[in-house]
This record gives structure tokens, C-alpha cells and sequence, in this order.
């Protein structure tokens, strides 16, 4: 599934530090905002490493499920619509 991490953090190291740890999860579509094709148990345990990073009083992170049946109706203006990953990778 399709997980939107959505974030407004107030201190610049501690969002660049979630911004650098969410790229080995997904793709960056814009400054605070992350496409993650997770499964449920990967999202929970994503929400969780996040929460370790934050500080709930000043910031606030949001982890958005998208239905499969929601993505083809995404519209969008600058970037290709969300796809998942490819199955397999040729090296």
C-alpha cells in the first residue's frame, strides 16, 4: 500500500535527520513529504522509528494509508503519478 509521511518539524536537524532516515523508505515528492509503498506491519513499525526522532510537544508527523483503488484517480501537476516500486530489480 501507498503510506503518505507527511511532516512539520521545528528544529532543521531533527528534520533533516527524519528527511535522511524516510529516504531509505520511499520517494520524496516534495520538501516535507514522502511516498512509502510499506505493508500495514512496516507502516506500524515505521510510525514507530519516527516517533523515537520527534518531540510530539513541537512537531508533528502524519502517516497517511492510500487505498490501492485511490491511486488511480491521483491527479497530479509536475511529477508522474504515485507507482509502486518494481517487483524485481535487474543488476
Amino acid at each position: 500500500m501507498l503510506v503518505l509521511v507527511v511532516y512539520d518539524i521545528a528544529d532543521d536537524r531533527r528534520r533533516t535527520k527524519l528527511s535522511t532516515f524516510l529516504e531509505g523508505y520511499g520517494r520524496r515528492v516534495q520538501e516535507s513529504v514522502f511516498e512509502c509503498y510499506l505493508s500495514l506491519a512496516e507502516m506500524k513499525a515505521l510510525h514507530q522509528r519516527i516517533a523515537r526522532r520527534v518531540k510530539p510537544d513541537e512537531d508533528n508527523v502524519r502517516l497517511y494509508w492510500v487505498p490501492v483503488n485511490a491511486l488511480a484517480r491521483a491527479l497530479t501537476i509536475g511529477s508522474p503519478p504515485p507507482e509502486p516500486p518494481p517487483e524485481s530489480y535487474v543488476i
